[in-house]
């Protein structure tokens, strides 16, 4: 089968700079060399209808309820070297350390901001402030347990954090059913390459989630805002193989500030809720009131500290894009350490020099919005039409807290079956980072692919697909 060579000026993950396979890739290219496109065409078919039986599916808000989408996998697999992974994950779990410090600072003694190294607006006046949360004692002081972290690979061939995502991070189940659905149909491929594992995933949450209470033996659940969420699979999917119940709102209750889920033998006091539901929505008495998928009560429950959520409450001001271009400086002022994995340099809308170079460059930039999620809100200028180039100058000028902007990296490209063939295209990863008695990942993560060619969105409601990441136990 032939493989197009990627455009230069591009790092692409398999073939170098002077179009030679990477070492560590040989065996991929070999595999792809050798593969028949009929056979390739029907094991394509065959993943589609197991992932449909299985029900690997997410909805797309805006679309009609209940229309499931499938989301395309890919299955040529991306492959990541063992010394790559090693400083990945070194970075990784420096970055989300950091991170979870600056949570418990800006509850307690705010020392970062008396320091003048982020100002006291950009943290109390963030929209996901939690002013609440302040002085409350946590468990080990972690506020997230849960990290995904994207990812992007530059034409310098080096790893740049694109975001943090530390309070409902999404993704995860995608990653492991990749794995087993590339197990299931090229056994061959495993039988001779020396694939990090993946599927232990399961049990290092579920062991997180028990180590956030200090409680012996504490009963979990995932609260789930219902079948309807977009990544309600995932829910499903992660409860059961931790063996807990996933549970909605409806299912529990609060009582004398303690929560409690129904069963068919009377109610169980709950110790942990790993929510995917967002902090406005957990409590009516406390946040939104016409809010249907939380509990009435929980909130106070939480305070009195006879119940744990995961990710904590207040997690999100330190995933805001505003805050982003601040982790490099937590990192050296909580663990006096260089960052050993880079930002992408960033433009902050709120600062009027900032501002005039973002509107001067609009057509050279990636605008963002500092609440944004899911490739929605955003500009790429250089794909961007002379009309969405104008509307966002107007939402710029109105609202220049709201944004900030990056410039436009080359993602790394990998080859992918599209309709011409295997081909080039972009893609970013997001590994996940667990917190509890300590800090653990699995070697993998989620690789996201743009299947549109030249396009630098990956995100599934964008149109993009998924890939099952490779991180190989050794370097050859």
């Amino acid at each position: 089968m032939h493989i197009q060579t990627p455009a230069p000026g591009l790092y692409d993950e398999l073939f170098d700079e002077n179009n030679r396979v990477r070492p560590h890739c040989r065996m991929l290219e070999q595999w792809l060399e050798k593969s028949d496109e009929g056979l390739i065409a029907e094991k394509r078919r065959e993943a589609n209808v197991l992932f449909q039986r299985l029900g690997i599916t997410f909805n797309v808000y805006g679309e009609d309820q209940g229309a499931d989408r499938l989301i395309p996998f890919d299955l040529i697999p991306r492959i990541i070297s063992a010394s790559d992974w090693q400083k990945l994950q070194a970075g990784l779990k420096q970055r989300v350390h950091a991170l979870n410090k600056f949570l418990f600072d800006i509850y307690h003694d705010y020392d970062i901001v008396k320091a003048g190294v982020i100002s006291a607006e950009q943290v109390f006046a963030n929209p996901q402030y939690q002013p609440g949360m302040q002085a409350l004692k946590l468990p080990r002081n972690l506020y997230s347990h849960i990290a995904g972290i994207d990812l992007i690979r530059h034409n310098d061939g080096d790893f740049y954090v694109l975001e943090d995502n530390l309070r409902c991070p999404s993704g995860v189940s995608y990653m492991l059913e990749n794995r087993r659905m590339m197990m299931r149909l090229f056994p061959e491929l495993f039988a001779h390459s020396s694939v990090a594992p993946v599927d232990q995933y399961p049990n290092l949450l579920g062991e997180t989630l028990r180590a956030a209470s200090l409680k012996p033996d504490p009963t979990v659940v995932v609260l789930t805002p219902g079948r309807f969420n977009s990544a309600y699979f995932e829910h499903a999917f992660l409860a059961r193989q931790m063996g807990v119940e996933l549970v909605e709102g409806a299912d529990l209750f609060v009582h004398q500030n303690k929560v409690y889920m129904k069963t068919t033998v009377g109610p169980q006091q709950v110790d942990v809720i790993y929510r995917r539901i967002d902090d406005d929505f957990l409590d009516p008495l406390a946040g939104n009131p016409q809010s249907m998928l939380g509990v009435p009560g929980l909130y106070s429950a939480y305070r009195t500290g006879n119940v744990v959520l995961t990710n904590a409450m207040g997690t999100g001001v330190a995933d805001d894009k505003s805050i982003y271009p601040y982790v490099p400086d937590m990192i050296r002022f909580y663990l006096d350490e260089e960052p050993i994995l880079k930002n992408v340099p960033t433009w902050q809308c709120r600062k009027q020099k900032d501002l005039q170079y973002v509107l001067d460059h609009l057509d050279e930039l990636v605008v963002k919005e500092a609440q944004g999620a899911g490739g929605y809100g955003m500009l790429i200028g250089p794909t961007a039409s002379k009309k969405e180039i104008s509307e966002f100058r107007s939402l710029l000028r109105a609202r220049p807290d709201d944004y900030i902007a990056q410039p436009t990296l080359s993602l790394s490209t990998c080859p992918t079956f599209v309709d011409e063939g295997v081909a080039p295209r972009h893609l970013d990863l997001r590994p996940f980072v667990l917190s509890g008695k300590k800090i653990q990942m699995v070697p993998g993560g989620l690789t996201r692919v743009a299947l549109k060619k030249g396009s630098l969105v990956v995100n599934s409601s964008q149109g993009g697909g998924t890939k099952d990441t490779w991180v190989l136990e050794a370097d050859l």
